[in-house]
């Protein structure tokens, strides 16, 4: 479902929800903000690398959440180049991602480049071609 329409559904229900109140007050919903979402199979090769890569540095399997979904740009770069993208996570829930006092703990940004040398070795051996 492409943004404005679920922009317009959204709208529409918290209107009838509100009016159902009975409220002297005025409710506005303003959407400041909306794109495309995107996702991809973690079945793709290239997912199955960054897993084997996760479990090699952080000795657990990754729990696979589907977060950054709606980072638009995503969803270009893969139309665009025609390539899976994978969005290779090294922060934590607490960190306050795009807010005025985002952060990164020293140990995730030790463990993040630990990640990516893992990632990148695990996609070394792995056939793409079989994906396409």
């Amino acid at each position: 479902m492409e943004p404005a329409r679920v922009a317009e559904l959204v709208t529409r229900y918290l209107d009838a929800e509100f009016a159902k109140l009975g409220s002297k007050n005025v409710m506005k919903v303003i959407e400041t903000h909306g794109g495309r979402w995107w996702y991809s199979s973690p079945n793709h090769p290239n997912f199955v690398a960054a897993a084997r890569a996760t479990e090699r540095v952080y000795g657990v399997t990754p729990d696979l959440t589907r977060e950054g979904g709606s980072i638009p740009v995503t969803l270009t770069f893969e139309e665009a180049l025609r390539v899976n993208v994978l969005l290779l996570p090294m922060g934590a829930a607490d960190d306050g991602a795009h807010s005025i006092n985002e952060k990164i703990d020293r140990r995730n940004y030790i463990q993040g480049i630990k990640l990516l040398g893992a990632y990148l070795h695990e996609i070394a051996a792995t056939d793409l071609t079989a994906a396409s």
